[in-house]
């Protein structure tokens, strides 16, 4: 398995930064936060907060999610690959069943809470369940992705507790290490 994510990486890596692709400066400025390569290797704190924003972005009912995951996890230095993979956990098998579990969440918190819907969001009509309010929907939707993401984190250190070869835990000291290389002609490059 390991070896056909570095496979799908290694692919992924190589079409981003395509000769045809390149020499454009739209492209370059765009995508120069992507070609940090410890956004693509997998360790166990990048791989948690790369699953907890795919997964936020994945339950959200938008077209490009995993557009906006990849951009959300370059932003704050995630593993890229995962974020985008795990935004098809919302797909269209899946999305009926999740679109009812957000409405069914939005109106238990709102009961919960003693909130009433509000009037400018509008209601709609859905065969079998009955009538639905927006807010509701989008009250269940933000709390599903909350949720979701939150418990990205727990299952990723318990899988790297319980295979740490699998997804290696990446020291701060070896994460941020620069090398910085004296200019040439200078006396310290000649000891």
């Amino acid at each position: 398995m390991k070896q056909k994510y570095l496979w799908m990486v290694r692919r992924a890596y190589r079409a981003l930064r395509h000769p045809k692709l390149r020499h454009r400066v739209w492209w370059r400025k765009l995508t120069q936060p992507l070609f940090e390569r410890r956004l693509w290797k997998p360790c166990r704190d990048t791989v948690a907060v790369g699953l907890a924003i795919g997964l936020f972005f994945g339950v959200i009912p938008l077209i490009p999610q995993s557009l906006f995951a990849a951009i959300a996890a370059m932003r704050v230095k995630a593993n890229i690959p995962f974020a985008v993979a795990i935004t098809w956990v919302s797909n269209p098998l899946t999305n009926v069943p999740l679109w009812v579990s957000q409405l069914w969440l939005g109106n238990q918190v709102q009961d919960l809470l003693h909130l009433d819907a509000p009037e400018f969001a509008g209601t709609f009509q859905i065969p079998g369940i009955g009538e639905a309010n927006a807010a509701t929907f989008l009250l269940g939707v933000i709390l599903s992705g909350l949720i979701l993401a939150l418990l990205a984190f727990p299952i990723v250190h318990l899988f790297s507790a319980i295979m740490p070869h699998h997804l290696p835990k990446i020291t701060r000291r070896n994460r941020d290490a620069v090398v910085i290389v004296p200019p040439r002609g200078s006396r310290n490059s000649e000891s």
